[in-house]
């Protein structure tokens, strides 16, 4: 009996035992630091390639154009000046946007002292018409020397006399035709140059468009070229060039002060633009700029320009079909911006690749 109830003791006991060791163990693993989660990364997707851009051969009316700004003016028009110096400007007969007809005054010159000069003049003239009379009745008993002298002093008089008049006379400015005062630039008093520009007239039921060109613009356009006009707040219109600008031979257009005639502007300096039809409410200065057509091909086999490839002498392009792409030499006509020619080499509807 004491046997037994050791045994049963004892395995009570081991039972205890390995209770007590379990829970150590387990309380012991809670001791120790927790072990860091594992970091969960990101699928990296491989890169895509990017996929050149393709373009399909088409036909296209082909058209290369200088582009140029210019302005409405009038066929005729002109710029009016007084050629006497240092004179004050006694009389204005007009203001800007005055209508004006041909050989109306458009101002006076104070020549008062011209004119007191002239009389005097002319009285002094008198007395020598009378002393030529004299001399003349007795050419024959006159050494024929001093009658010359004589002749040739009178002359002198005579002539000082008419250029003193026609001095005087251009102390008065007249419209060399009917129009419109586009430009006044004095006003009454002021002190006159010779040449400076006193107002400028206009035929203003005459407007065409009009541009100044460089040399280089000019060297590319022919009269009788096509020609598309955008006016402002008018729309465009169609027309043809009419007439190219007079070369001036004189770099500065003429010269300034000093009594020679200054630079201005001359419908001989512009592009004429000729209309077929144009608006009526269009006015003199409105700006404008004007698309010169100078050369133009229809039906034309066309590529954008990025998809022309070059490698020295040589010229190709990428063509893609069934079998992938190949190179595909071609023969380069006419270019712009947007478009080249192809002239042999592509047919339209194929594929080109791009850059």
């Amino acid at each position: 009996m004491s046997m037994k109830w050791w045994t049963g003791n004892l395995y009570k006991r081991s039972a205890i035992v390995m209770i007590a060791a379990s829970v150590l163990l387990t309380s012991g693993c809670s001791l120790l630091p927790a072990e860091p989660e594992e970091e969960v990364l990101p699928s990296i997707a491989p890169p895509q390639i990017s996929k050149k851009p393709e373009y399909e051969v088409t036909t296209a009316t082909l058209e290369t154009k200088v582009q140029v700004i210019g302005k409405m003016i009038s066929q005729q028009e002109e710029t009016l000046y007084f050629t006497l110096d240092g004179m004050r400007l006694k009389e204005l007969n007009i203001k800007a946007g005055d209508q004006v007809e041909a050989g109306q005054t458009i101002g006076v010159l104070d020549v008062e002292l011209m004119q007191k000069d002239l009389r005097n003049q002319k009285l002094a003239f008198r007395r020598e018409e009378t002393a030529m009379k004299e001399a003349l009745q007795m050419k024959d008993e006159m050494d024929p020397i001093e009658f010359e002298e004589k002749s040739i002093a009178f002359e002198e008089k005579k002539q000082a006399l008419s250029d003193l008049e026609e001095q005087i006379s251009r102390s008065v400015l007249t419209s060399p035709f009917s129009g419109t005062v586009v430009t006044l630039n004095v006003q009454k008093g002021d002190l006159i140059k010779a040449y400076d520009p006193i107002a400028v007239i206009a035929d203003t039921s005459a407007l065409v468009p009009a541009a100044k060109l460089t040399k280089d613009e000019q060297a590319k356009i022919a009269v009788g070229m096509p020609v598309v006009v955008d006016i402002n707040n008018a729309g465009q219109f169609k027309g043809t060039v009419k007439a190219l600008p007079i070369t001036n031979a004189d770099p500065n257009g003429g010269g300034g002060g000093g009594g020679e005639q200054p630079a201005k502007e001359r419908p001989e300096d512009f592009m004429i633009i000729d209309l077929k039809e144009l608006s009526k409410k269009i006015s003199r200065g409105t700006p404008l700029s004007i698309n010169i057509i100078t050369k133009r091909k229809e039906n034309v086999v066309v590529i954008p320009p990025s998809t022309l490839r070059t490698i020295g002498s040589r010229t190709y392009v990428q063509v893609v079909d069934a079998d992938g792409k190949r190179e595909v030499d071609v023969e380069v006509g006419q270019q712009t911006a947007t478009q080249v020619e192809i002239i042999s080499g592509l047919t339209p509807g194929q594929k080109v690749v791009g850059r």
